[in-house]
């Protein structure tokens, strides 16, 4: 293992036994294989554009695969085997593609050398491990042709996320997509220190447009962000958490909650989503609870309800949190013992209610199901005070955002043997 892609990394250099970020030796060598893997259908994906005949039919995978490794996005080793195994029948299907297009086109077989992105075959996906081991960052013994390739690559990892989440509203660029086939490719190639600097130069380009690409999906989606106070704190329904950025789940959450009874609050990077004109007309939308990413463990399991988790950050669980069976991922986000809610199908939506909820027991129940919890109130708060209000300003320049402290729990206002999803007191937060 060896792992430097955030700035968590150990002694700022690199994470060579288990991650910072909590991500076992195991997991990062799977997430190098499937980059390695995804190289390797760049390959062929250029060469075909080359040719004059894109193929369009691995943007997403590609995108959805490089976004997979993004620290705290997907702890799920079966995830990753499952996607490496997929990605080699996609690359060796776009193989066959471009040997075809080739002999068409030139009247004889192509006869250069490839690189072994391109041409590795492991049947037997049990020996992906020892193979994964081979294909990571110290691979590149040259530190600054390494250095410029993973520069590279992680600044693509960014580029993926913001693009996944744009085309999820149906807003996609395909010379978004070349690059990033255009960059990984280039990984597999002997090229001068200036030609490698140019891609990275090309990469920050090609983020910032990326950047205006999602912002324009979400503010033609969901209008344009309005200064707004967010409440903080708990009512007297039970409620759904979810975090992360996808606004999409967002919005189908709420859909799929409106007149039930169940409440529907933010956590950590989904708090931007009370901003949102689209958001505000869902009554049932009642606010953020708790406060940044890093304090997961203690807040999910303050919380007491089932947890959607959109995209990064997900937090590892501690031995003694016990929320792991009310927790719930989508996209490429993934945690063994979660539930995993299945992709929407083209033009469909996320169906929420389908998917059993494995809990422990609420109000004498046990096996729910998350429609169970659409349906009525089963882990209600019953009486939770409202105290005066305070105000907490987040912003840009003011900090990592809203401070939790004085956030304490008001015990007193519940019932005694009840479960609470929720205690503490009603704040504000201002966005600016």
């Amino acid at each position: 293992m060896f792992c430097f892609q955030c700035q968590e990394t150990a002694k700022n250099t690199g994470c060579t036994v288990k991650g910072v970020c909590g991500k076992p030796e195991e997991t990062a060598n799977l997430q190098d294989l499937l980059i390695f893997v995804l190289k390797g259908i760049s390959v062929y994906g250029e060469k075909l554009k080359e040719l004059g005949t894109a193929d369009r039919t691995n943007d997403d995978f590609i995108t959805q695969g490089l976004f997979a490794t993004i620290t705290n996005a997907n702890w799920d080793d079966a995830r990753f085997t499952a996607m490496i195994q997929e990605g080699l029948q996609r690359r060796d299907h776009l193989k066959t593609k471009f040997l075809s297009a080739y002999k068409e086109k030139n009247g004889s077989d192509y006869d250069q050398a490839l690189p072994e992105a391109a041409t590795w075959v492991i049947a037997d996906p049990s020996a992906f491990a020892e193979k994964a081991k081979s294909v990571g960052v110290l691979a590149t013994e040259n530190e600054d042709v390494r250095s410029l390739r993973e520069l590279l690559t992680i600044g693509l990892k960014g580029i993926a996320a913001y693009a996944d989440h744009a085309a999820i509203l149906g807003s996609q660029k395909d010379e978004i997509n070349d690059f990033m086939m255009e960059a990984l490719a280039s990984t597999t190639k002997e090229l001068t220190v200036d030609e490698m600097g140019d891609l990275v130069m090309k990469a920050g380009e090609t983020a910032v447009n990326t950047m205006a690409l999602l912002d324009q999906a979400h503010t033609t989606a969901y209008g344009n962000p309005e200064i707004t106070e967010v409440n903080i704190g708990v009512g007297n329904n039970p409620g759904i958490l979810i975090t992360g950025h996808d606004l999409k789940d967002m919005e189908e959450l709420l859909k799929q909650t409106e007149d039930t009874g169940v409440d529907v609050y933010t956590h950590g990077e989904m708090l931007p989503a009370n901003y949102y004109p689209a958001f505000k007309k869902y009554d049932h939308f009642v606010g953020n609870y708790g406060g940044s990413w890093w304090h997961q463990n203690k807040e999910f399991e303050s919380f007491n309800g089932p947890i959607l988790l959109t995209t990064n950050c997900l937090v590892p669980l501690k031995k003694d949190n016990t929320y792991l069976d009310r927790l719930f991922t989508t996209g490429v986000v993934g945690y063994e013992g979660a539930v995993h809610i299945a992709d929407r199908s083209a033009g469909g939506e996320i169906r929420y209610q389908a998917h059993r909820h494995r809990s422990r027991r609420y109000s004498g129940h046990d096996g729910w199901k998350v429609d169970d919890y659409l349906s009525g109130p089963r882990n209600r708060c019953r009486g939770a005070r409202r105290s005066k209000k305070q105000t907490a300003h987040y912003g840009p320049g003011r900090g990592d955002g809203p401070k939790a402290s004085g956030l304490t729990p008001n015990d007193s206002s519940c019932d005694s043997g009840s479960d609470c999803f929720a205690t503490g007191f009603v704040k504000q937060i201002k966005l600016f």
